[in-house]
């Protein structure tokens, strides 16, 4: 059965309604049948339901997800450039027009892309399907990063997939089967994280980058400390958080430092001069650069990269 964040679509009461009593657990399969029979009987032409579901993301996990549950019958695209910082993104007009003219818009919420909440009154396409991923799951303490739970990775496949066979439903056994086969690799990467990181010496993640594993640290048991104080992308550590962290590295004995993507690791790189610690890529997996893309790294190898470093940096048996 399945289940997911809500999907959304300003002015569209009846229809937003109806895909939240979808997303309900345990949700009725004449209730997903009646939603293909509710778009089939809206007016949509011949050719817009021949057409591959065009669908705007904005970050790599939810492109990933998207691409792989969508496959031949959707046009995927990431909206954020490869190499992009996203936290520091703001669309151009162009970027604007784009998310108009799909079919399918997801996103992670306000506090991950707080231009968001700026662009979509100006959005005129009364038939786009918005998703925000975030919408319904259970929050960390403020941070945006929920891709990095596989449960909660579940949840937004199911919610795209819904989406999906709301739009196409006649390609709706495609769609689920493409889900399930996505949540089923979701549950074996789990796995591999509960049985690799069960025995560590250390389990806390030192992190010479902003916040943005507390989601992945309360699943499996771990902590994560880091000299910045939050999530603001344009926030920089004091000096005194930083020595403090020296301080605690050594008293833990650690011997890594993990740095974020696409960022110089500037402070990481400090923190590795003053202990003698390795500087290690973690990476949350907001986007990935040109030639990643081009390697056709995915999401999930992303987060199966980031198992190996963790159990290496944090000497697990």
């Amino acid at each position: 059965m399945f289940q997911g964040s809500a999907v959304i679509r300003p002015g569209l009461r009846a229809a937003a309604f109806f895909l939240g009593v979808l997303l309900m657990p345990g949700a009725p399969l004449w209730a997903q049948g009646l939603a293909g029979q509710d778009a089939l009987s809206s007016g949509t032409s011949l050719e817009a339901r021949l057409s591959p579901v065009r669908v705007e993301t904005t970050l790599f996990p939810l492109y990933d997800m998207a691409r792989a549950v969508g496959g031949e019958q959707a046009d995927v695209a990431l909206l954020i450039p490869p190499g992009i910082e996203p936290h520091s993104f703001e669309p151009s007009p162009a970027d604007i027009v784009r998310i108009n003219d799909s079919d399918i818009f997801i996103y992670t919420g306000e506090t991950m892309e707080p231009w968001v909440g700026k662009l979509l009154p100006g959005i005129s396409n009364q038939n786009l399907q918005i998703i925000a991923a975030s919408q319904g799951l259970a929050q960390q303490g403020g941070d945006p990063h929920v891709w990095l739970d596989p449960d909660n990775d579940c949840k937004i496949v199911d919610a795209i997939a819904l989406a999906f066979i709301d739009r196409d439903p006649e390609h709706q056994a495609a769609y689920r089967e493409r889900a399930d086969k996505y949540k089923a690799a979701l549950t074996v990467l789990d796995a591999a994280y509960r049985t690799g990181l069960k025995d560590c010496r250390s389990r806390t993640i030192v992190y010479g980058g902003h916040f943005a594993f507390a989601y992945l640290a309360a699943r499996y048991g771990l902590d994560q400390v880091s000299p910045y104080g939050g999530f603001a992308p344009d926030a920089e550590p004091a000096p005194r958080a930083v020595a403090e962290l020296v301080a605690r590295m050594r008293t833990l004995g650690t011997h890594t430092v993990f740095y974020e993507e696409l960022i110089d690791p500037k402070v990481a790189r400090v923190i590795a001069e003053e202990t003698g610690a390795a500087q290690v890529l973690l990476s949350a997996a907001h986007n990935i650069s040109a030639d990643e893309k081009a390697a056709g790294v995915t999401f999930l190898s992303i987060m199966e990269d980031n198992l190996k470093k963790l159990k290496a940096g944090l000497e697990c048996r």
